[in-house]
């Protein structure tokens, strides 16, 4: 009865195994029709991808391009990205080593500069020069008295310490000489344009040369620092203080000047009222002698000469009043366009009998055009006159150091119409002749257009 069963159940898995045969091959069969037909599709579509890759090869050509440089972008983008932040580092380097350098550089730019501050206020320049013997002899008894530069160690060289006071003094005596040194250069190129960088260079000379004395322990006193930057400030005030003060004698031998040109014109007026009141007495003697055609022609001679008596006589007179009046005289308003360009004037006094020998003498070789004229205005108190015109026009000064150079850039305009008001009966021309500049560029002009004509000729290029 088991065989039986057995039997049985080996019969049906034969039959299920024969079954899921037949099946696997039908299936066998249908997946090697659909690859036959994929592989005739595939076989279809690769023709036609070969179709459209040889009809549409430079689109492909140019994308695939575009690809590659797309990447060279993104990589030169990242390199320049790196460049920037090593630029920025390395700027930052420089910066700072310009700044460390700048106090050594003789030359620098004003806009760089900043601007001193006076720290002495003497009157005179022989006062400078006593304070700045009593700083240099501070000095000096600073370095006798061994504070100004000194050892804070007890050294021993050898076992010895004599041996090792010897070295600290000789470090000493370098260290000073060094600091010194250093000073003296700085205080000797000290200008206007680099006291500051030169009162810095001191203060580094200071911290750099203790540093490198820490091994030994020698160091250079803070109130020795201090004597020397003083010294380079009062040597520096010193200086401008003696500049100034040539500049006032210049301005008061020029007053004199004035003063002794004004007595030799009123000496010379004189002279010539007293040489036409000599001819009119001689011709008035002369006619009561004379008769007839003579007499006429002597009373035309005395109306003459009784006319340029009183005009010499009037001279005389205005001669005489400048002399006495030192206050009265004219201001007078220039310009001079072929120097100093347009709406530049020069706002100024003289106390001469002639006042445009002035305006003459300033143009005469100091600027290459002449001045021209555009007010001479008489005042009995001239200085008052041209001090109330400064003031008014004093932010638009040119030279705002020097007060004494008068050139305003102002609207010539605006002059007129302030002069008008502290005096109303000055005259103006308005119009600047500046002759001999406007001929020089219309020559400069003549020039040029005949360079240009002969340039022309050879302006065609040999090969093109």
């Amino acid at each position: 009865m088991l065989l039986s069963a057995t039997f049985i159940l080996l019969a049906l898995l034969s039959i299920a195994l024969l079954v899921y045969a037949i099946r696997q091959r039908s299936v066998n069969e249908q997946l090697e029709a659909e690859l036959k037909s994929s592989a005739k599709q595939n076989s279809k579509l690769r023709t036609i991808n070969n179709g459209y890759e040889e009809q549409y090869s430079d689109i492909i050509d140019i994308n695939k391009e575009l690809e590659v440089l797309t990447g060279k972008e993104t990589a030169l983008a990242h390199k320049f990205e790196s460049l920037k932040n090593n630029y920025k580092t390395k700027k930052s380097l420089f910066d700072k080593l310009v700044k460390e350098t700048a106090i050594y550089d003789e030359e620098i730019e004003l806009a760089e500069l900043g601007f001193y501050k006076q720290h002495y206020d003497f009157d005179t320049s022989e006062k400078y020069k006593l304070e700045l013997s009593l700083i240099k002899d501070a000095q000096k008894q600073l370095l006798k008295q061994k504070s100004a530069i000194h050892c804070t160690t007890r050294w021993s060289v050898g076992g010895s310490k004599k041996k090792g006071e010897a070295m600290a003094n000789r470090a000493v005596r370098l260290t000073a000489r060094a600091f010194n040194n250093e000073c003296d250069a700085a205080i000797s190129r000290t200008r206007w344009n680099n006291i500051e960088r030169m009162e810095n260079r001191i203060q580094k000379a200071f911290k750099a040369i203790n540093k490198l004395n820490t091994s030994s322990a020698v160091i250079i006193s803070d109130y020795y620092l201090q004597l020397k930057v003083q010294e380079l400030r009062l040597t520096y005030e010193y200086k401008e203080k003696r500049h100034q003060e040539k500049v006032e004698q210049a301005e008061i031998k020029r007053m004199m000047r004035e003063e002794l040109m004004l007595e030799k014109e009123q000496a010379k007026a004189i002279k010539e009222e007293g040489k036409y009141q000599g001819l009119l007495d001689k011709a008035k003697t002369e006619a009561e002698k004379a008769t007839g055609s003579k007499l006429e022609e002597l009373h035309k001679r005395i109306a003459l000469l009784d006319k340029e008596l009183k005009e010499a006589h009037e001279k005389s007179e205005r001669a005489k009043s400048m002399a006495q009046l030192t206050k009265a005289g004219h201001v007078y308003i220039i310009s001079n366009q072929g120097s100093f360009g347009e709406d530049v004037y020069k706002i100024g006094m003289t106390r001469r009998l002639e006042p445009l020998d002035r305006v003459k003498e300033l143009g005469d070789a100091s600027v290459p055009f002449t001045f021209d004229t555009h007010a001479m205005i008489y005042s009995e108190n001239a200085p008052q006159l041209e001090k109330a015109l400064h003031k008014v026009f004093n932010s638009k000064r040119i030279n705002l150091v020097n007060m004494r150079k008068e050139f305003f850039r102002v609207n010539l305009e605006e002059i007129e119409s302030e002069t008008i008001n502290v005096s109303p009966n000055a005259e103006f021309y308005m119009t600047a002749e500046a002759r001999e500049f406007k001929e020089s560029q219309a020559i400069l002009a003549q020039q040029a257009h005949f360079a240009t004509q002969g340039e022309s000729k050879n302006a065609f290029p040999e090969s093109i």
